[in-house]
């Protein structure tokens, strides 16, 4: 495969990756390092792939442009540089095409931290739920620290951005809709079904009031031991990650 040369211009189009009006403008999006370049290969097309010798001779089947440590540097966005940084093309997103939750749909309410949105795709793919929907206003899944936390999981996990008040009222009136909250029923002891929406909400303000309207199955994750001074509220990955497991251990 014949790359463009790594040029002063292609160096600063590939830096505005950071910003969600570059990523639109060029259509791309970054990886780096082997296990999220080989996993997100693939789900998404390669527009360029960078790599040292040494990488390349190893993964003989990748084509890649064969570049030194110190291009490698200059594309990085992580501490220490990688073997290989590859840029994807952005796939279409649309929220014309909405689940219907007949099995466990995940729905984030304005997620902000790309790192928490990162894991979160990660514990999905771990947890066997294959799709997210998300609000308009949570952060984008390709910003670079989010591809990066789900360590590949991005290639099994389908995120739809969408409205999620549209989302929720085209459901059937009978559909679970679970929701996170303070004053919610014990997650450890209620009966959790095996299909419809667990609604997890902002890591500042939790589930948004017009939501909340939609939810009819109110949980709470207790603290322990119980009526003990503790932390106000947990990191929104790690109550996701622990809500998600309770979902599933009604199955084993």
């Amino acid at each position: 495969m014949t790359e463009p040369l790594l040029t002063k211009r292609l160096i600063k189009d590939l830096a505005s990756l950071d910003t969600p009006k570059g990523r639109k403008r060029t259509g791309l999006f970054v990886a780096e390092g082997t296990k999220c370049v080989c996993d997100l290969l693939p789900a998404f097309r390669p527009r360029h792939i960078f790599s040292g010798k040494e990488w390349a001779e190893q993964h003989p089947d990748v084509k890649t442009t064969i570049v030194g440590g110190h291009e490698l540097s200059l594309l990085t966005r992580l501490q220490n540089t990688p073997p290989v940084i590859a840029f994807f093309e952005l796939p279409e997103i649309s929220g014309d095409c909405l689940p219907k939750a007949d099995k466990l749909v995940l729905a984030l309410d304005t997620i902000q931290d790309p790192g928490n949105l990162g894991t979160i795709i990660r514990t999905c793919d771990w947890m066997g739920v294959k799709t997210i929907v998300a609000s308009h206003e949570t952060v984008d899944a390709f910003n670079p620290k989010t591809v990066q936390a789900t360590m590949g999981a991005l290639a099994r996990v389908k995120i739809i951005y969408t409205s999620l008040e549209l989302f929720l009222t085209s459901l059937p009136p009978s559909t679970p809709i679970y929701g996170t909250f303070l004053d919610g029923a014990n997650i450890y002891t209620e009966k959790l079904e095996t299909s419809g929406v667990l609604i997890m909400g902002n890591e500042g303000r939790g589930i948004s009031p017009e939501i909340e309207n939609k939810v009819n199955r109110r949980l709470t994750i207790p603290s322990w031991p119980p009526f003990e001074p503790t932390s106000e509220s947990l990191n929104v990955a790690t109550a996701t990650a622990i809500a998600l497991s309770q979902f599933r251990s009604r199955q084993f």
